[in-house]
């Protein structure tokens, strides 16, 4: 296939066509837009994405990729490369006009979670997101509240986006096949956000000691930030556990403790 996967990559490259095919769909490209894929890879997604709309950029890490990704890529549209680690690259350095960006990608597993956590910061300028990632973690940010996958990142994916699990993908659909399940998840920043944080790092703390011991009362997890009176203020039972409370409950603790 022209390139080894490597295991301190993370690497497992999409191989199953009908699997690209149902991607691409989904993704839907269309000439004009801005859509940015992180690690391309072998170009699964790249070649048939670049077929359609002619120009995309692509954020890859493994330098020896690069040359063998432009190659394959040469005669089909203008591929721009960056070569980076996609957790410290800066995504608005790639807007150069008003059309919003549009990220794709299989991701690593090994960074996955953090590297949400980065493009989050950037959501005021992503019209949408596809990416394929570990079911679980896809799980996790889709799930409800009272779901035992509900926690801290469900809260601070669904703070921003709209989120949507849409197929499973198994591993024969790689090579070499990941020892997991994989999920593609479709993700919409909000335009307006529909509970806004008076003080974003401050929601963002609440929810992370909240779920350092989930399987605590929100009393004893929260017991740094609240006393008596400010439960009775935000008229919230601090008997519940962190996954019993919205997204909009969570706001409404930290709003509370601003005023």
């Amino acid at each position: 296939m022209g390139h080894t996967a490597r295991k301190r990559f993370g690497q497992h490259f999409l191989c199953d066509t009908q699997v690209i095919q149902h991607l691409v769909d989904v993704i839907d490209p269309i000439k004009q837009q801005h859509i940015v894929e992180i690690g391309p890879g072998r170009g699964a997604l790249t070649i048939p994405v670049l077929k359609k709309i002619g120009v995309m950029d692509v954020v890859e890490l493994d330098r020896d990729l690069i040359p063998y990704i432009t190659a394959r890529c040469k005669d089909i549209g203008v591929l721009n490369v960056y070569q980076a680690d996609a957790l410290e690259f800066d995504f608005a350095k790639l807007i150069t006009d008003e059309k919003p960006l549009r990220v794709i990608g299989n991701l690593p597993y090994n960074i996955s979670t953090p590297l949400i956590f980065h493009l989050l910061e950037y959501t005021t300028q992503i019209e949408d997101m596809h990416f394929m990632l570990q079911k679980e973690v896809v799980d996790r940010m889709a799930a409800k509240i009272g779901n035992s996958d509900y926690g801290r990142l469900s809260i601070m994916v669904q703070y921003h986006c709209q989120v949507t699990a849409l197929f499973d993908v198994p591993p024969t659909a790689f090579d070499p096949p990941p020892k997991v399940d994989s999920k593609i998840v479709k993700l919409v920043p909000y335009t307006t956000i529909p509970f806004p944080a008076k003080n974003y790092s401050h929601f963002a703390n609440i929810v992370k000691h909240a779920f350092n011991q989930r399987r605590k009362t929100l009393r004893n997890c929260l017991k740094h930030f609240m006393q008596d009176e400010d439960w009775q203020k935000v008229n919230i039972d601090s008997k519940l556990r962190p996954e019993q409370l919205t997204v909009e409950q969570y706001i409404h603790i930290s709003n509370s403790l601003q005023n």
